[in-house]
């Protein structure tokens, strides 16, 4: 069963509504998985759940997927690397020193540029300007839930309106795929049009600048104000104490322990683009080039730790696989994602609620409403790129 019509909207919707309903993201992405599975097996729920299985792990048979994964985890572990080596106290200290941030404000337009400025890939944006921000959010009691916002609010949207980017080299890969002679000027023309990002990292500057709490996010910073991080009954996905190991007490806390393996791995971006791309930056692999991206900051934070005798070369091993080890539930739920990802495309969800307005609306309807069906698929599926292609 390849199109099985709107059935194939089920797997994605039961996701959807089983995260809503119980708040457990593994179980309801898995069932989701199964669902799909099932309904591929011929409604066999059996065969449904080995086909889940099989199809889970063959998400590792893409080697994009596989380097997405793997860049999570060192990621994880560059993070607490440079945690263990004073670098985010050492900036924060840097920060304060010069008087850069002496305010709420200030804390909420330093997470604003942080994400404004490493563009390289989203998940890195997130995981880096959260690291940075974090510390100065919760000193001047600013709610995780909005840095939380603002960081996410300037990690994709940034990244899909520059070209020189991961996001920019898989679409430029994709444009040309479908016959268009000029991706570049394609892409460059469609930034202006771009309004759900435009308007998202606009909305962010906003906050950034004067606070704005609405609903929810009230709520979360009274509570915050009242000295609370989180609410009483909150289960971070991560657990903090892993990406947030005490500084070494070795060497004084340094920003340059920070900002100099971020150099790197932002700078090793482009270059790893230029490579894989054969000096055509726009035909370069972005899974490639940031895991190299990654590595190559990784490897500048152990070379600087080295060099300064702040750790040896088994406290380093020590604290990356404790902080890889730390990213396993963020890498599980992508590896959930890119299975029910996986299913909908061989079930045709995409296809389906794309084709179900071809040719039926008038052509003033038809552009708000190709947003919305690449909303809802990208909703169901968990990946902006899968969208992209699907659409």
């Amino acid at each position: 069963m390849t199109h099985p019509g709107w059935v194939s909207l089920l797997p994605p919707l039961l996701a959807i509504a089983l995260a809503i309903w119980t708040r457990q993201v593994y179980l309801s992405l898995a069932a989701g998985v199964w669902a799909g599975a099932t309904i591929l097996a011929g409604w066999n729920p059996v065969a449904g759940l080995g086909g889940a299985i099989e199809r889970t792990v063959t998400v590792f048979a893409d080697a994009g997927n596989t380097r997405v994964i793997l860049f999570t985890m060192v990621i994880g572990a560059l993070i607490a690397t440079i945690e263990s080596s004073g670098g985010v106290r050492g900036f924060v200290d840097w920060v304060e020193r010069r008087r850069l941030v002496t305010s709420p404000r200030g804390a909420r337009l330093l997470a604003f540029a942080v994400g404004v400025v490493i563009f390289i890939e989203s998940n890195i944006t997130v995981l880096v300007s959260g690291a940075i921000a974090r510390p100065l959010f919760d000193r001047y009691r600013i709610s995780r839930e909005k840095l939380a916002y603002l960081v996410d609010s300037t990690s994709a949207p940034i990244c899909i309106l520059i070209p020189l980017n991961a996001w920019g080299a898989y679409i430029l890969a994709l444009l040309a795929g479908v016959g268009v002679r000029d991706p570049l000027g394609v892409f460059a023309g469609s930034i202006p049009l771009n309004l759900y990002a435009l308007a998202a990292v606009v909305l962010a500057g906003t906050v950034a600048v004067t606070g704005l709490s609405l609903g929810p996010m009230r709520r979360a910073e009274e509570r915050t104000r009242g000295g609370m991080l989180l609410w009483e009954n909150a289960k971070p996905l991560l657990d903090p104490d892993v990406l947030s190991p005490q500084p070494t007490t070795r060497i004084p806390p340094r920003a340059v322990n920070m900002l100099l393996p971020v150099a790197v791995m932002v700078l090793t971006m482009p270059i790893g683009l230029l490579v894989t791309g054969g000096g055509d930056i726009r035909a370069g692999s972005g899974s490639t080039s940031v895991l190299w991206a990654v590595g190559a900051g990784l490897a500048a934070a152990w070379i600087l730790l080295l060099l300064q005798r702040g750790a040896t070369v088994d406290e380093l091993t020590a604290t990356g696989l404790k902080g890889a080890g730390g990213l396993v539930p963020m890498a599980l739920v992508l590896l959930l994602a890119l299975a029910i990802g996986g299913v909908a495309r061989d079930l045709g969800t995409g296809p389906y609620v794309a084709g179900l307005t071809a040719g039926r609306v008038p052509a003033w309807v038809f552009v708000p409403l190709v947003f919305l069906i690449a909303a809802f698929i990208a909703f169901s599926t968990g990946t902006s790129w899968g969208t992209f292609a699907i659409m």
